[in-house]
């Protein structure tokens, strides 16, 4: 070869080369239909919580926050990445469900939500969530409405609490069956879960042949219960009386029924809107005995054995409240979608397809939880639904059927 020839050669080699040296690597390029979420090698993954967590309700929201937390604690990492909460108050109300639905969405490196606590925050956020492509995981929203196609429904929007349709049934073959109840009336506030809870237990409570003698409502924030327990009265002193109330509404009537004449007998039943320490404080000796409808754990192994453990060390405590187990299953199901749909680069960058979250939610199934195995349907329902009774005494909720 020439010596003209060779630097020539060595001229197009060396072009070659600094041309590939400028040729970057193809840019990620995301075909999900809504989406994706990306994360850079040292970027955490970014959920937010939805919860109550002011307020006289706190505790029932405080409480599932713990338990998203500990799910954290447990899974460390995923896929080299830090989870990082953002934490919101849903204000256990539909003004709050909106405005933090709003905040929430409004952030492009949010992932998706977990939450929200109360059924009236989710009923407006599902909304608001759904259109804007995200997800969220209810692990305290029990009102028949959220999961019915025809209601209040939106896609992406899935919990693991159970479905009222579930616990009102059970309140009422409990009612019924075991405390030999053949009249009962039902008080709640308009809520969606107050509502739908109290009109569940009382379609069911006429299937067993029992009489619904009142079937009624208070106004949220009322302190005067008198006026509606004497019409309940009116209507037929009852041998049960179920007001599935949230704190303040709850521990009125509650001490006020006894000064109510013909509702001295009557049997006191509320739900798990109304469980919490706070709940049990404000009632007061007035609930001695009076009964609560909520999620049954009771059968949970050596994981909530050790979930318990982390509680207690990490927050000074036993469990606030009821729904803690279903907040650390909603998150846990989050986190499995993700190593699932992740697709990742060499450097650790993640891209996450939002479309591909809500199909891997939905697909969730015999997925192993503290609150059961869980399978989620077409519209959202994933629990495993155990309902169990609990009753006050001395202060305590002791479990006392099944």
């Amino acid at each position: 070869m020439s010596k003209r020839l060779f630097v020539i050669f060595a001229i197009s080699v060396l072009a070659g080369l600094v041309l590939a040296a400028c040729q970057s690597t193809p840019e990620y390029e995301c075909t999900d239909p809504l989406g994706c979420v990306t994360y850079g090698p040292d970027e955490p993954i970014r959920i937010a919580s939805a919860l109550v967590i002011t307020g006289p309700d706190a505790q029932l929201g405080i409480d599932s926050q713990y338990g998203i937390e500990i799910a954290i604690d447990f899974k460390g990492q995923i896929l080299g990445h830090d989870i990082e909460l953002q934490a919101e108050d849903d204000g256990c109300s539909a003004e709050g469900g909106q405005t933090v639905g709003q905040k929430i969405v409004s952030d492009p490196t949010i992932l998706g939500v977990i939450g929200t606590s109360c059924s009236a925050a989710g009923v407006p956020m599902a909304k608001i969530i759904s259109q804007a492509g995200y997800f969220m995981v209810s692990p305290s929203n029990t009102a028949p409405a959220l999961t019915d196609p025809d209601q209040a429904w939106q896609p992406g929007y899935l919990r693991t609490a159970h479905n009222d349709k579930v616990q009102g049934a059970a309140m009422a073959e409990f009612a019924f069956s075991e405390l030999g109840a053949r009249t009962a009336a039902a008080i709640h506030d308009g809520d969606p879960y107050t509502e739908g809870l109290a009109n569940s237990f009382a379609q069911a409570f006429k299937e067993l042949g029992g009489e619904i003698v009142a079937f009624t409502a208070i106004n949220k924030g009322d302190t005067d219960m008198r006026p509606v327990l004497n019409s309940v009265v009116a209507s037929g002193a009852p041998d049960f009386l179920f007001y599935p109330l949230f704190t303040a509404e709850c521990a009125l009537i509650t001490q006020q029924a006894r000064e109510v004449p013909g509702l001295e007998n009557a049997i006191l039943a509320a739900a798990d809107g109304c469980i919490s320490d706070a709940a049990a404080e404000a009632i007061g000796s007035a609930g001695e005995g009076m009964y609560f409808s909520g999620p049954d754990i009771s059968f949970a192994g050596s994981l909530y054995d050790d979930f318990k453990a982390r509680y207690r060390e990490k927050y000074g405590s036993d469990p606030i409240s009821v729904f803690h187990p279903h907040a650390f299953d909603a998150a846990n199901m989050v986190f499995a979608c993700v190593e699932q749909v992740a697709d990742q680069e060499k450097d650790g960058t993640i891209h996450i397809g939002r479309q591909a979250m809500r199909d891997c939610l939905y697909s969730i199934s015999g997925f192993p939880g503290i609150t059961g195995t869980l399978n989620c349907d077409q519209f959202g329902d994933c629990a495993d639904p155990k309902i169990a009774v609990k009753q006050l005494q001395n202060g305590t909720y002791v479990q006392v059927w099944p």
